[in-house]
């Protein structure tokens, strides 16, 4: 587990100021959600927190540490699941491993001994074609869990599954971060998501192309355990949470 801060980031380009003076930090162990509208800024400023991307003004610090500017400390899974279609699964989820430098056949050892945890016995030796958008998901996130464990960046992760197979991937997920450990920083635009998944929901806010930078304008606290939260949809905490967002949003 890792604690991320983010102090003050602004970043831009050419002309266009897209985020300005961004802080928030996720506390340890604790999966914290970015919610916006499309187009604020939520993917320009994960490029920042991964280092794939230096900002203009701000840091980004791992338990202490300065990373701003430096790729390859956080896992970081896109929207689409990128598996390698050439590839069986196995050896997509274990290529974090052999890319530093673990020998192919320990790296498929010691991934294929955390399949049965993120749900996927019995598929190491197929191919991506042959799964499920659920289990081509599943995959991805332990790919992404293998290259960094401590802190995984999710960029809209569960957006392109249909609302049953999201609904059985949130309960899942809040399972593993919880059994493996990890923190996480999910990126999301759908406020049922965000109150489902997240100890914390930050909210951006802004119109860049309108020459409206995007900011933190304010931040909900879900008082609510993980292995409750399909009961907490039905309650009255989340609609008033529910309410609180749409306010921040504007």
């Amino acid at each position: 587990m890792a604690r991320l801060e983010i102090q003050g980031i602004s970043q831009g380009f050419g002309e266009v100021d897209v985020l300005r003076d961004v802080t928030f930090d996720v506390e340890s162990g604790e999966i914290a959600c970015l919610l916006g509208p499309s187009g604020c800024g939520k993917t320009t400023l994960f490029h920042v927190i991964s280092g794939l991307a230096s900002p203009r003004a701000g840091r980004v610090l791992l338990d202490d540490e300065d990373i701003t500017g430096r790729p390859g400390r956080l896992s970081y899974m896109l929207q689409k699941d990128l598996l390698l279609q050439h590839k069986r699964i196995i050896d997509n989820v274990s290529l974090p491993l052999v890319l530093r430098g673990v020998p192919v056949e320990e790296a498929r050892s010691r991934a294929a001994e955390l399949f049965g945890v993120f749900g996927l016995e019995g598929t190491e030796r197929r191919w991506p074609s042959e799964l499920s958008g659920g289990m081509r998901q599943r995959a991805a996130l332990l790919r992404s869990y293998l290259f960094s464990q401590d802190f995984m960046l999710l960029d809209e992760p569960f957006s392109a599954l249909d609302a049953f197979t999201k609904a059985d991937m949130h309960t899942w997920f809040l399972d593993v971060v919880e059994r493996m450990g990890t923190t996480a920083l999910v990126v999301t635009h759908d406020i049922d998501e965000a109150l489902t998944l997240a100890d914390e929901v930050f909210v951006m806010r802004g119109n860049p192309q309108a020459g409206e930078p995007t900011g933190i304008v304010g931040s909900v606290r879900i008082e609510c355990l993980r292995s409750e939260r399909n009961a907490y949809a039905l309650t009255e905490g989340f609609l008033e949470n529910k309410r609180r967002l749409l306010s921040l949003l504007g």
